[in-house]
């Protein structure tokens, strides 16, 4: 094993932990480390869709334990994502094109990691049945285009209406990406035969990282360095892809 296969192997649970940490299964993460290991577009969406399901999975279950969610939100935003997401896994994307929308994507997260919102308690606004079915169909149509779960969009936008608290949208979005990254996965199914077989050696690894960083955010550890330091790759990444 090279010295870049090894570096890949440390990084990948680090996205894992930092992105469950946050309520997150990780999928822009695991799509910027292939990008800048300079793995082939076709491969990377499936890869980071599973993955995404596996991390996803572990944060709700361990976000759930502390917290709850509203439910009747979550059925109205699933009502418009799974569809649209499926969808959205259903279409091919143009190789360059997939490239400038991940790349354009990914400073959302950056900006999600620099600039993070504190987990302080304020009155909750009821939420509007439209606007969070809207807010589901176009987030789950961009989930299956790229291979997300739409986690890094949802939840800033959540915490901005002030439709939950921080740990309630953790929990919620967890939830959110794994239905959504599920739905894209299922439209786009005949792509898991691009996953090269050696990549199912990263389930293991991102499970250990999910589980570790859920846990640790769950009970409100404090990942204020890491996540700046997961944020410069993020954006390392962003720039590859809008300009190479």
């Amino acid at each position: 094993m090279s010295i870049t296969e090894i570096a890949f192997y440390l990084v990948l649970p680090l996205i894992a932990f930092l992105y469950a940490a946050v309520g997150h299964g990780g999928a822009s993460g695991y799509l910027a480390i292939m990008a800048l290991w300079g793995f082939a577009p076709n491969e990377m969406k499936p890869t980071a869709l599973v993955l995404n399901i596996l991390v996803a999975s572990i944060s709700f279950w361990q976000y759930k334990k502390t917290t709850s969610i509203n439910w009747k939100m979550f059925a109205y935003l699933a009502v418009g994502s799974i569809p649209a997401a499926f969808i959205g896994g259903k279409i091919p994307v143009d190789t360059h094109l997939y490239r400038q929308i991940l790349g354009a994507l990914l400073l959302i997260p950056t900006i999600r990691f620099f600039i993070r919102f504190e987990p302080k308690e304020k009155v909750i606004k009821p939420f509007s049945p439209i606007l969070v079915v809207t807010l589901g169909i176009s987030i789950g149509f961009l989930s299956g285009l790229i291979g997300i779960g739409g986690g890094i969009i949802l939840s800033p936008v959540l915490l901005l209406l002030a439709y939950a608290n921080f740990k309630e949208t953790a929990t919620m979005s967890a939830l959110f990406i794994v239905v959504n990254s599920i739905a894209g996965l299922v439209g786009s199914w005949q792509t898991l035969n691009n996953i090269n077989p050696s990549y199912w050696a990263f389930v293991p690894i991102a499970a250990i990282g999910g589980w570790i960083g859920s846990y640790w955010g769950s009970h409100k550890m404090s990942l204020s360095l890491l996540q700046n330091l997961l944020a410069l790759v993020l954006l390392m990444a962003s720039a590859k892809l809008l300009f190479t």
